[in-house]
């Protein structure tokens, strides 16, 4: 087969590459797996612990694995707001 005679593809044709729509919505939240540890003094994997239950979200906090420091928090949002009947 020469050169002239390989099939074409454009990398970036719209064929490969998905809507937008679905694009703009795909990473909306990250769930951390491993991040520093200010008293091992390196990245660890964290353990992930739910702290509180905020009318905005539920918040997290990021424990190291081996010393059980806590690494970081993070506030998951839901969807809907929630409502309270009294």
């Amino acid at each position: 087969m020469t050169p002239n005679n390989f099939p074409r593809f454009n990398r970036l044709s719209a064929a490969n590459t998905p809507p937008k729509t679905k694009q703009a919505g795909m990473y909306k939240e990250f769930d951390a797996i491993e991040l520093y540890c200010p008293r091992c003094k390196r990245p660890v994997p964290v353990r992930k612990r739910l702290l509180l239950v905020l009318p905005e979200g539920d918040k997290y906090e990021y424990l190291c694995a081996f010393c059980l420091e806590t690494v970081g928090t993070k506030i998951d949002r839901h969807m809907k707001p929630v409502s309270v009947i009294i």
